[in-house]
């Protein structure tokens, strides 16, 4: 099992930025792709984006592409989202996973961090 530990929420005005960092730690010589998912209150979790173990292949909801970055720094066992150019959609919690392929229900089924809250206002 690899532990999570995601960082970086906070409040921004919409328009813009913020970067979240995930930090792995445990069984870090294994190779696992990198997922976020986000929940607002009220709603479900939605997948927002994914990268392979190397870094080649990344997967981006269709909301977010073009405005979310995802990375990812191995040799610190730390993933990245930027996002950028944020819509006013109020508070949501960012959740980090780790799972053996980009694949949605890889990651759902693998280790996952407690998560980190951001804001973002109108």
């Amino acid at each position: 099992q690899v532990q999570l530990v995601e960082s970086g929420g906070g409040l921004v005005q919409a328009g813009g930025s913020l970067r979240l960092s995930c930090a792995a730690s445990g069984r870090t010589n294994s190779n696992y792709a990198m997922g976020w998912f986000r929940q607002a209150p009220g709603k479900e979790r939605e997948f927002v984006a994914a990268i392979s173990w190397i870094g080649f292949v990344t997967s981006y909801a269709d909301s977010v592409k073009g405005r979310f970055t995802i990375s990812r720094d191995n040799a610190e066992n730390t993933v990245y989202l930027q996002m950028n150019s944020l819509n006013p959609e109020g508070p949501a919690v960012y959740y980090c996973a780790a799972g053996l392929t980009i694949a949605v229900a890889h990651l759902e089924l693998g280790s996952w961090g407690r998560g980190t809250q951001d804001t973002v206002s109108s």
